[in-house]
């Protein structure tokens, strides 16, 4: 059983590989959602973006089995717009939310002594950073 500090490091985590589904699930389909002139350049990025964030979640489900615990299997609720400039606000958002959790995680990593894992973290909080500015340049783009 792992001690307090590491159970709430796995609770994190889990909350973390819930917004990481909830991601896989919203760019999937925002992808297809995606109309206009704009669609070929929006729908191949929001693609792409299920592979990071599936990649991410596959490390995060492993980190926790690896700290003793069982990776949630919910994602967190999902939401779409009504149009291409809704989805990306949503990404965006969506994006600031994730790191923040990322920064936290990095906190709580550090307190455990889960080195790896902190220096991982700060990986996928630069790789989240970089989604976030596509999607300001984006919504920039859209007017």
């Amino acid at each position: 059983m792992p001690d307090q500090e590491t159970q709430a490091l796995i609770d994190g985590l889990n909350e973390d590989l819930a917004a990481e589904y909830q991601a896989i699930i919203f760019y999937n389909t925002a992808a297809q959602l995606m109309s206009g002139i704009n669609r070929p350049e929006l729908k191949a990025l929001f693609e792409e973006e299920v592979q990071d964030e599936l990649g991410h979640a596959e490390f995060l489900a492993h980190k926790v089995v690896a700290l003793g615990g069982d990776p949630t299997t919910q994602p967190m609720p999902v939401e779409v717009g009504a149009n291409n400039r809704e989805h990306v606000e949503i990404a965006l958002q969506a994006e600031k939310d994730t790191i923040e959790r990322y920064h936290r995680r990095v906190e709580q990593a550090e307190a455990t002594g889960e080195t790896g894992l902190k220096v991982r973290l700060e990986d996928l909080i630069a790789d989240e950073t970089e989604h976030m500015e596509e999607m300001e340049m984006i919504l920039r783009e859209l007017g």
